[in-house]
């Protein structure tokens, strides 16, 4: 049987071309070369599996070329070339820092760098890892670095630039190498995948992409695992299967039960997660995701922004179109305060079906296409003579809620078409009833709490806003805090102004009030000296005075 090779090695990038992704970087290198405007040390830094090892090998090699082409490629045909691709060059060093980080390491090297090149131009240096270079090895480094011989060049790589020495980096000329786009990923998979005769989804590879989290090294890595477990074709569903990535589909049915208001069906969607093994954290942030995706669908200007195949995009075009900016925006506050709470949470089942719940009960503030159309405008004076009716959508038999439900975002109002003279539009108390929706103590709660989010860096405010609950006048709208003291109060008032803001913001009420009280203490005195906790006990015990008198006991 023949010796595999993984993928990431079988088709690891020879030429400045074949890199994915870094093409800035890679035609900065070879514009070096072109100008002979090479420095004597390098720094590539930037993440895992992005092609920093990968860079600085070609580089060496096409340095050395002896013959290279025009497009300033290493031939492949000269003995510098056949002894590097063969793994018999001695122009080229690897050190591996992790392993060989010792001052002796480093002077072994200092001592190889006086021996010049015996084929070829330069003799190259690459050390991997360098960031695990001990302080004294970096120090012994130093002089080297800074002057090298010239036919020495050092190309460091690592992936945590901010633990390599300043007196490391100002000797070098410093490349950062980003993160791989899905988009890039995607098309050097379909490369790999028709050398190598497999059939896969543009889906299937699309969540390899995304899994790999801008690397190539884990994007060809986990390739070659679904290859294991697929064969030659590989499916959207078994490679979530494989990956244990969570179905999209189950964000996109749990949207529409949201905006339709199905709580039922809702919580067993959630359910069926949790069956599957899924963890509910990771629910909830696939969720927030899910919903900014739906967000960035809306304007064709933020398409860009989603990284997917396009029959997931076109799901989320369609999906976009029947969610209001509005209701998005609230939806992602309220999973983003129970992603917060989540993390400290005893019953953490409970916290996310509780966000489901109330996700479901925020109204679809756009109507529907299905509402019927409105009546013509009628004059002016038939609407004074005829009393106004009551603003409040037309009861159908699928209404699930009581008239009496208190919503986050306050519903439109449906006017009946069959209802005789119907008004052309809602009265000005009408909008303001509309606009000053009622809530309850249990959302004013939620929404006090939820100011920390407003003030992150004031540690005092949020400690006022978790230890104290308001109260609710009896008119709805004027809200009661009691502080412990003057100090608390004052902060309070110096930022009232915002906080009535956000409050009226997220309880949809212009009308609210903010009453901020400082709590009577009552200080009982209290005895402290010997003298003072003998009277107060013979006050309570007068039996004591006699004992003290029949003992002729004396007070310390």
């Amino acid at each position: 049987m023949d010796n595999y090779i993984v993928s990431s090695r079988k088709y690891r990038p020879t030429t400045f071309e074949s890199v994915v992704g870094q093409k800035a970087l890679t035609e900065t290198l070879r514009n070096a070369i072109r100008q002979n405007h090479l420095a004597h040390a390098y720094l590539f830094c930037g993440p895992r599996g992005v092609g920093k090892t990968t860079c600085a090998r070609i580089f060496a090699k096409t340095i050395n070329c002896l013959n290279p082409t025009d497009t300033l490629d290493a031939c492949n045909e000269c003995e510098s070339c056949r002894a590097f691709n063969e793994q018999r060059s001695f122009n080229i060093h690897e050190l591996d820092a992790a392993s060989n980080n010792s001052v002796d390491d480093i002077r072994q090297l200092i001592n190889e760098v006086r021996i010049p090149p015996q084929i070829g131009k330069y003799s190259v240096y690459i050390i991997d890892e360098v960031h695990m270079l001990s302080q004294g090895a970096f120090n012994a480094l130093l002089k080297t670095l800074e002057e090298p011989p010239s036919y020495a060049v050092f190309i460091l790589a690592t992936t945590e630039k901010h633990k390599v020495l300043p007196t490391i980096l100002s000797r070098c000329q410093v490349y950062d190498f980003q993160r791989i786009t899905v988009a890039d990923i995607v098309e050097h998979l379909k490369y790999v995948a028709a050398a190598e005769g497999v059939t896969a989804d543009e889906q299937a590879l699309n969540v390899v992409a995304q899994k790999a989290d801008g690397g190539m090294r884990d994007a060809l890595s986990i390739f070659d695992q679904l290859v294991a477990f697929c064969g030659n074709n590989i499916t959207y569903q078994q490679t979530i299967a494989v990956l244990n990535v969570l179905d999209t589909d189950y964000y996109f049915r749990l949207v529409q039960h949201a905006l339709s208001g199905d709580v039922t069906q809702a919580l067993l969607l959630f359910n069926d997660v949790l069956l599957h093994g899924f963890d509910a954290g990771v629910f909830v942030t696939g969720l927030a995701q899910h919903l900014r995706d739906v967000l960035v669908s809306k304007d064709s200007q933020t398409l860009p922004l989603l990284e997917t195949s396009d029959a997931i995009r076109q799901q989320y075009a369609e999906q976009a179109k029947a969610c209001p900016a509005q209701w998005i925006f609230q939806a992602l506050d309220l999973i983003n305060t129970c992603d917060i709470n989540y993390r400290t949470a005893r019953n953490k089942r409970l916290t996310v079906e509780l966000c489901l719940v109330k996700l479901c009960q925020m109204v679809n503030p756009t109507p529907t296409p299905q509402q019927p159309p409105l009546k013509p405008q009628q004059p002016q004076q038939a609407q004074s003579q005829q009393p106004q009716p009551a603003m409040r959508p037309a009861a159908t038999p699928n209404a699930t809620q009581p008239a009496k439900t208190i919503n986050r975002i306050p519903a439109i109002t449906t006017i009946n078409p069959n209802r005789q003279a119907a008004p052309s539009q809602p009265s000005a108390t009408a909008n303001t009833q509309q606009q000053n929706s009622p809530f309850t103590i249990d959302l004013l709660q939620d929404a006090w709490t939820g100011l920390k989010q407003h003030f992150p860096r004031e540690e005092r405010l949020a400690a006022i806003f978790s230890n104290n609950r308001p109260t609710l006048d009896k008119d709805g709208t004027t809200i009661h805090i009691a502080v412990a003291n003057p100090w608390m109060k004052q902060d309070l008032i110096e930022v009232q102004t915002k906080i009535l803001s956000v409050l009226k913001r997220s309880l949809h009420n212009d009308l609210i009030r903010l009453v901020v009280d400082v709590q009577e203490q009552t200080h009982t005195p209290q005895a402290f000296t010997a003298a003072e906790r003998y009277k107060q006990l013979v006050k309570d015990y007068p039996v004591v005075a006699e004992l003290k008198s029949a003992l002729a006991l004396q007070l310390e």
